[in-house]
């Protein structure tokens, strides 16, 4: 038994630091979406990082009060703060707090709701890069046909650039991903391009193509090559690998797009008595479709590459929202994730100081699969 503050954690028991203060619906939804995870995991602890007296509140009215540590902070980091800022200003956060949390070894992941920029400049500072990685990446679950119902994509925003070493990073960091994050033993890996033949897409591109491909040899997944945009929610590829403009503007589109499709629908049905009737008829379908594609289930973009992991929840995300992050952040701490990662990592690094054609990981030579 030790103490995180307050709060007792047993040998068996996951503690997760949540940022409570920074999403666009209070702390009163984040702690909503904390009792929910409680309530299907007991050996769940929780660290929340924000106002106390409110704080306290929100988590007596949710009965997790033995649950929870709460560490008051005076100051939030809002939506439209400048990460320049948030850096030299934003000690007294509850981000900042959060984070900090991790980097002190009191809880395993941090999920927040806040500022995408500043929570991704404040981790980078607080818990520095792993050794070997030139750009963190922050990976998204995507909708897709996969049984999984999900497929992974990364960098979806976290740096704008990427060479051909990046994407071979996190070609292997979205495999350590999807290996631990999904229990995928041999995920399919694609690089996004303009077209699936050799010959089309930037320089970059081509020699990533090589170098992924080399790897895949080694580290026990398949490379399925170039893919283009539409096989982003197939089932052809679990892990799709661009960099963080073209992925940021893939994930926004087909954001905008989802909600269009769902505006004009609920028109179109609520255009005559007879489509109202028809509404009704397809009910059922419409249930299971809106499950299917709910986007709060995939709720939760990870920071890959950093000493410590980071669970971004969509700023808007409602109590059920702020439970699929936290479900996610669970699974990735109880799978040993970041060390996993970080192994992950050195390997690519140690291979580029050898004679090796490929890179090669210490678990593919011995037959496991397991980072």
């Amino acid at each position: 038994m030790r103490q995180t503050g307050r709060l007792p954690v047993s040998s068996t028991d996951t503690v997760i630091s949540i940022d409570a203060m920074g999403g666009d619906l209070g702390p009163a939804v984040v702690v909503e979406g904390m009792a929910k995870s409680a309530a299907i995991n007991p050996d769940l602890r929780f660290i929340v990082h924000g106002d106390s007296a409110e704080l306290e509140k929100h988590i007596a009215k949710r009965g997790i009060t033995d649950r929870c540590d709460i560490r008051h902070t005076d100051d939030v980091v809002t939506m439209h703060e400048k990460p320049s800022h948030v850096m030299r200003h934003g000690k007294n956060t509850s981000m900042w707090s959060a984070i900090d949390a991790v980097r002190a070894g009191d809880a395993t992941v941090c999920v927040s709701c806040g500022n995408t920029g500043a929570l991704m400049a404040v981790s980078m500072i607080r818990l520095r890069k792993v050794a070997g990685v030139n750009r963190p990446a922050i990976a998204c679950l995507w909708p897709s046909r996969n049984p999984s119902g999900f497929n992974v994509m990364l960098d979806v925003g976290a740096d704008i650039r990427a060479d051909q070493d990046d994407l071979l990073q996190y070609a292997l960091m979205g495999l350590s991903y999807a290996r631990n994050g999904f229990g995928l033993a041999r995920p399919r890996i694609g690089l996004l391009n303009v077209g699936t033949e050799e010959h089309k897409g930037r320089a970059e591109l081509k020699v990533a193509h090589e170098m992924i491909e080399a790897a895949a040899k080694y580290n026990d997944f398949e490379y399925v090559g170039f893919i283009e945009g539409g096989d982003i929610p197939s089932d052809r590829v679990d892990v799709i690998v661009t960099d963080g403009f073209t992925g940021n503007v893939a994930l926004k589109t087909a954001e905008g797009t989802a909600s269009l499709i769902s505006g004009r629908m609920r028109e179109s049905f609520q255009h005559s008595v007879f489509s109202r009737f028809a509404a009704l008829l397809a009910y059922p379908a419409l249930q299971r479709l809106k499950k299917r594609i709910d986007p709060r289930q995939a709720n939760g973009g990870v920071f890959l590459g950093l000493n410590g992991t980071v669970v971004k929840s969509h700023g808007s995300a409602d109590a059920t929202g702020v439970s699929a992050a936290i479900k996610l952040a669970v699974q990735l701490a109880q799978s040993g994730f970041g060390e996993k990662l970080a192994a992950r990592v050195a390997s690519i690094t140690e291979a580029g100081q050898s004679s090796e054609p490929a890179l090669k990981t210490p678990d593919a030579t011995k037959g496991k699969s397991n980072t």
